[in-house]
């Protein structure tokens, strides 16, 4: 199975994760989903979240709450639509 270095959702980096990752259905560790996004085996997102440019609006919003700059937050999730999970 491939590597990853980021979550295939959001692009938090997966070795920051505090969980080390999101959790599949059984029990173990995605390889491909943080922990913030994923959950035995399911998005938590809210199911609104269906696109790539929602994604990036609902990270950014997300993390001016916890206190980061919104230029800097723009940033970090310009390359959410080039991660697996927004390909089409």
């Amino acid at each position: 199975m491939k590597e990853y270095k980021f979550c295939q959702s959001c692009g938090f980096p997966l070795k920051k994760d505090k969980k080390g990752g999101g959790s599949e259905k059984d029990g173990t560790t995605s390889r491909k989903f943080c922990s913030m996004c994923y959950e035995n085996g399911e998005f938590l997102t809210p199911p609104e979240i269906d696109t790539a440019e929602k994604m990036q609006n609902f990270c950014i919003q997300e993390m001016k709450k916890d206190g980061i700059n919104g230029f800097f937050a723009w940033l970090a999730t310009r390359s959410i639509p080039k991660l697996e999970r927004w390909k089409r």
